[in-house]
């Protein structure tokens, strides 16, 4: 794998209802979730890929059984960030108050792990093993700019300044800039490998503990507004111009199935 350490390489869809999702997120966004679990799938997990319209892979579904409901599983995004050692990062973040909630394991993709930050916001690391014949395979389910992909992390916490020198420590992050929302305190911006990659804000409504929040491309904020609401979710905010942004609008939902997500594309109205 060529992406740098400490890079968003895949988004994993936890669900209760995978033909639900494939629904709303084909309305939606135009992606085609498979209708069966991929064969590789370890545990007879059901598990199923989500496509994008230019043949490539924007992450997977993960079907929530009855045990992993039972276990506290709920609907939500989850994302793998890149490291070419589990093991140790799993040990050097537990050491700075990090918690395991799945311990390293090989899959046939890779070996890998979940794990919360001291806030207990959770997300997988992971050390992938590349297709066959693509060493030098780079995943792009993260862009800044293309619909279909994932294009911000935001992490909403409740010790922004903890969670910030976790992030820069173990994945060599960097946070330069923010955007002030008054009483709500502050967006701060984290970059990565030279680029911007999301933001760090405080805890607020609408979000009842840590957690990372991902924002889908689309190509036409309204067009996905309407679909959102027509296919069964629910607009939690209406979009809204992202400064500096190019024309970009943000709007935030929750999926028919209970997922917290978001939305970020051009107006074209």
């Amino acid at each position: 794998m060529t992406n740098p350490p400490g890079s968003f390489i895949w988004y994993e869809l936890m669900t209760s209802d995978p033909d639900g999702a494939a629904a709303f997120y084909g309305a939606v966004v135009g992606w085609t979730i498979a209708a069966q679990s991929d064969a590789g799938a370890p545990g007879g997990v059901d598990y199923r890929m989500i496509g994008r319209t230019n043949g490539g892979n924007a992450g997977g579904v993960l079907a929530l059984n009855a045990d992993m409901i039972a276990g506290g599983a709920r609907p939500g995004w989850l994302g793998y960030l890149y490291t070419p050692d589990v093991d140790a990062a799993v040990e050097a973040m537990t050491a700075d108050g990090g918690t395991v909630h799945m311990a390293a394991h090989d899959l046939p993709v890779g070996r890998m792990a979940m794990v919360a930050d001291p806030q207990g916001a959770p997300f997988y690391i992971m050390n992938p093993i590349p297709p066959a014949g693509e060493p030098d395979k780079v995943a792009d389910a993260f862009s800044m700019t293309e619909p279909q992909h994932m294009r911000w992390n935001e992490l909403a916490t409740s010790d922004p300044d903890a969670a910030i020198g976790f992030y820069t420590k173990h994945f060599g992050w960097g946070q330069e800039g923010a955007l002030d929302m008054g009483e709500l305190g502050q967006y701060r911006f984290l970059q990565h490998d030279g680029e911007m990659m999301g933001a760090v804000m405080p805890l607020m409504e609408g979000y009842p503990v840590p957690m990372w929040n991902f924002y889908i491309g689309v190509d036409d904020i309204d067009r996905a507004h309407a679909a959102v609401t027509a296919n069964g979710g629910t607009v939690t905010n209406e979009p809204m111009e992202i400064p500096g942004g190019d024309n970009d609008y943000a709007m935030n939902a929750i999926d028919p199935q209970g997922a917290i997500v978001g939305f970020v594309g051009p107006r074209k109205s």
